[in-house]
């Protein structure tokens, strides 16, 4: 059985779909879940799903991300994650850190990678005229936004969407990929892809 360690900054509801679709015949379970933000509403949710929980606040280190990054590390190693699942962690992180998990960490991103890396990609996708948007599963490199893609779901774009319509769209596809890549991650789907 793999372990997960998902990290979250806000409500958590891709973190809740994958808890909740580690159950059963699948390979992994939710090991921990981290947050960056005290007062985030997913440390709640995990909770009540049973999942221990951290908090290392990115307040308490003024902006000094390497110090930051390895505290996360001191906090999740001790769970033994197989796999680091970023599921709206809002926090950009060091080659270090990324080096520490190289090969196990995945994230989901409100775009259809390569386009629109970074915030806002839901109202930048909208003023460029793109017809369709949509969000990627993918492997977490140095590169920000920038590792393999695994998955994509796509959504028309109509012409009266706001940022905000359009990400209510796209979350129920978010919801649907992350935990079928996840599943296929951990059941080593990818590792013959170079």
């Amino acid at each position: 059985m793999k372990n997960v360690a998902i990290l979250i900054s806000g409500s958590g509801s891709n973190m809740v779909t994958l808890a909740q679709s580690m159950r059963g015949d699948h390979p992994a379970r939710p090991c921990v879940v981290l947050s960056n933000r005290p007062d985030a509403g997913g440390l709640a949710k995990a909770q009540a799903l049973g999942i221990p929980t951290v908090v290392v606040d990115h307040k308490e280190f003024k902006g000094d991300r390497a110090a930051f990054d390895a505290a996360v590390i001191a906090a999740l190693d001790p769970y033994a994650p197989d796999v680091v699942a970023l599921a709206g962690f809002m926090r950009i992180l060091t080659p270090e850190f990324i080096t520490h998990y190289a090969g196990k960490m995945l994230n989901i991103h409100p775009s259809l990678l390569p386009k629109y890396k970074g915030l806002h990609t839901h109202q930048r996708a909208i003023e460029a005229g793109d017809a369709q948007a949509g969000c990627s599963v993918h492997e977490v490199t140095a590169e920000l936004d920038g590792g393999p893609i695994l998955a994509q779901e796509r959504v028309d774009i109509a012409p009266d969407d706001t940022a905000e319509t359009l990400a209510a769209k796209i979350l129920p596809l978010e919801h649907k990929i992350y935990p079928e890549t996840l599943r296929s991650f951990v059941s080593g789907a990818f590792a013959a892809r170079d």
